[in-house]
């Protein structure tokens, strides 16, 4: 596996409170969260990079305020009309 380096300032982690290991955890997670989010990686995908299974991976959406279905307002009333 490939792995990619980003730099963060010691501060950053003194603000989070976070050690590297924390941050670099939970910046993967936001990263496949907010992939996700933009349709660019499948649910599966993302819980990959997230390091979790695609079912936590869902679960954990909520935490992030990122929806698990991308449907507007119309496609739900239509879903919910045709159920």
């Amino acid at each position: 596996m490939p792995i990619i380096s980003i730099p963060c300032p010691e501060s950053v982690l003194i603000s989070l409170k976070e050690t590297p290991e924390q941050f670099t955890k939970e910046a993967n997670r936001l990263l496949a969260v907010k992939l996700y989010e933009m349709g660019k990686l499948s649910s599966g995908r993302a819980a990959e990079l997230a390091g979790m299974s695609r079912v936590s991976f869902l679960q954990s959406l909520e935490r992030y305020d990122a929806p698990i279905f991308d449907l507007s307002k119309e496609e739900l009333e239509r879903d919910y009309q045709n159920a």
